[in-house]
């Protein structure tokens, strides 16, 4: 499957999920909604019905609308005479439980010769429970003079219980859409690690089949006959050989040490170095193409020689790779307060912000497209930073698209 086809797909699956989630969101808020107009239409019914039974008791003409909502929770009822508060409790619990309104509530009644509300008590049609409640901040109206107030404070609650079937089915489904968005991650990263693996494999199968080419292309001229009369060849091919040996010894401890130190397992085997010889001695083989400037105070370091060097020999493979046809690499080493500080600088192709952070994952390779001057099998910098860690020392990375990058090694000293 092609990348510009999963990514459509996962495009496509991301307009799913969203419109999944807000169609959900949609029908519990209208679900919502109704059961608020249904409420409010019950209670007003219901309300009348006690309005009207208590004008029948009082011998009083009932007016035309005698309910008015003041508030989502508040509801005023005129009864254009006084009223005995068991008879109000009585008519509203019935008719409450003849419209189905099963919840709590509160009931005020209003006094009009001492302009407040009076008798306020908690009530429910659930239970037989009667609980004093305070009316001093209830609404009041100059409309009529006798009237009584209904609350219904655990309104939300109510509305919330009936629903819980609608609750449950969208929870049920934001966790169906979770799952399947969980598989299509875990499914573009499965995807993302095999491609990695197969650039890994077909990297580091070209980076080893190179020494190997040259140590048996140097050993069938070893094998001639002829090549003792020519010491000085001999020699060269030799070198050729230990060096090339060296160079796969390196590349294979550096693959090992990725793997051990993933494991935790990695055993540095530290000493007290001279960083500028060992530096001067691993820029032998570049002769002078890179500059080497040492300006530091104190040289001597506590390290593992053979890290170290891999270290210095990455960083500047990595230098000279990005560069231009003439590279133009630098290596400075000076000091810092109480620390050494190593920086590989070059005048190369430099790194997007982008992938600043990314450069130091195992195996990522920055996608500058076919470029096969660009070799290496993607650990170099992941190695670096391994290492670097292990030794508690400070790897940092300054870097500009078109004017090169700078990595600095901070190492403590004693």
């Amino acid at each position: 499957m092609s990348r510009r086809t999963i990514q459509s797909l996962t495009v496509f699956s991301a307009l799913l999920i969203i419109g999944v989630v807000i169609t959900q969101i949609y029908w519990v808020k209208q679900a919502l909604d109704l059961r608020h107009r249904q409420f409010n239409q019950n209670a007003h019914v219901a309300l009348q019905d006690v309005a009207g039974k208590l004008a029948s008791v009082n011998g009083v003409m009932q007016t035309s609308n005698p309910v008015e909502q003041l508030s989502p929770q508040y509801f005023l009822v005129n009864t254009n005479s006084t009223t005995q508060p068991d008879l109000l409790e009585h008519f509203i619990k019935d008719s409450f439980q003849k419209h189905n309104l099963i919840t709590d509530f509160e009931v005020g009644i209003y006094d009009c010769t001492t302009n407040r509300m009076r008798y306020g008590m908690s009530l429910s049609t659930k239970n037989n429970d009667k609980i004093p409640t305070k009316t001093t901040n209830w609404i009041k109206t100059d409309k009529y003079p006798y009237y009584f107030g209904v609350r219904f404070p655990q309104q939300e609650t109510y509305f919330a219980g009936s629903i819980n079937g609608a609750i449950w089915s969208s929870i049920l489904v934001l966790v169906a859409v979770s799952f399947f968005a969980y598989a299509l991650f875990v499914i573009l990263r499965q995807k993302q690690l095999s491609e990695v693996q197969r650039d890994f494999v077909n990297n580091m199968t070209h980076e080893l089949q190179t020494p190997i080419s040259t140590i048996r292309i140097a050993a069938d001229v070893l094998n001639s006959d002829n090549i003792v009369a020519q010491p000085v060849r001999h020699k060269r091919y030799v070198q050729i050989v230990q060096d090339e040996i060296l160079r796969l010894q390196g590349q294979v401890e550096m693959v090992l040490s990725m793997a051990k130190a993933e494991r935790n397992a990695l055993t540095l085997e530290k000493k007290m170095l001279n960083a500028e010889e060992m530096i001067r001695s691993i820029l032998l083989p570049f002769e002078d193409k890179i500059q080497f400037k040492c300006r530091a105070e104190n040289n001597m370091i506590y390290a593992d020689p053979f890290h170290f060097r891999c270290m210095i020999n990455n960083l500047i493979d990595n230098a000279l790779k990005y560069s231009d046809d003439v590279p133009d690499v630098v290596i400075e080493a000076y000091s810092k307060g109480k620390c050494l500080v190593i920086a590989v600088r070059d005048q190369g192709i430099g790194i997007a912000p982008e992938y600043q952070k990314k450069i130091f994952n195992q195996f990522f390779r920055i996608p500058y497209g076919d470029v096969h001057n660009v070799k290496g099998f993607g650990i170099g910098l992941s190695y670096v930073k391994q290492i670097a860690r292990a030794h508690h020392w400070r790897l940092d990375l300054e870097s500009s698209l078109g004017k090169g990058s700078t990595f600095k090694i901070t190492i403590p000293q004693k």
